[in-house]
């Protein structure tokens, strides 16, 4: 079973954190919630969520994806956070996926990954970095590298990631289960 971390840091855009993970955990993928800090992490809007686990108990586990919401402040303590560099760089060299969505791609840009690649982010998010080729879709897969634009994109950014940890069946499986919980 694949296994994905997510970081939460205060500040953090709900429908991209608990977007990705219901999609994930409806396609049977194991997701760990991690919180840069103990306790509860309070969301830009005002939402709640308790991680499974606080960073550092997991830092030097294995996992096929590391998956980075964005919104502010919280795409901002993800950027300034030591720890999430550090994973960013032992998931690259050890060739696992790296996403983010909305400002949070300024996270992988910042540690130099996202260099001479194609990405896509909330516009202006990565303006000051020329080596990135910003495109204006949704979402954008350039390798190991996939990226999103905002929560209006969060369900697109899901799916890709499950077809991508999982198929293209897994993926209409859960696709199509979402439009029968809603009628």
């Amino acid at each position: 079973m694949p296994r994905v971390l997510i970081p939460l840091a205060t500040g953090f855009e709900e429908l991209e954190a608990v977007t990705v993970i219901d999609l994930l955990r409806r396609a049977k993928i194991e997701v760990v919630i991690a919180g840069l800090h103990d306790g509860p992490i309070k969301a830009s809007h005002g939402t709640v969520l308790l991680p499974d686990v606080k960073l550092d108990e997991v830092m030097h586990q294995d996992f096929d994806m590391l998956v980075l919401p964005g919104g502010l402040p919280g795409a901002d303590h993800l950027d300034k956070d030591a720890r999430i560099h550090n994973l960013i760089k032992r998931l690259a060299q050890a060739d696992k996926y790296l996403t983010a969505i909305c400002a949070a791609p300024k996270v992988l840009a910042r540690s130099g990954l996202l260099d001479g690649r194609a990405a896509t982010c909330y516009p202006g998010f990565l303006d000051k970095y020329p080596r990135i080729d910003v495109l204006p879709a949704p979402v954008v897969t350039d390798g190991k590298f996939i990226t999103s634009r905002g929560p209006g994109t969060a369900m697109d950014f899901a799916l890709v990631l499950i077809e991508t940890l999982t198929n293209r069946v897994t993926r209409d499986i859960v696709e199509e289960q979402l439009k029968r919980d809603t009628d």
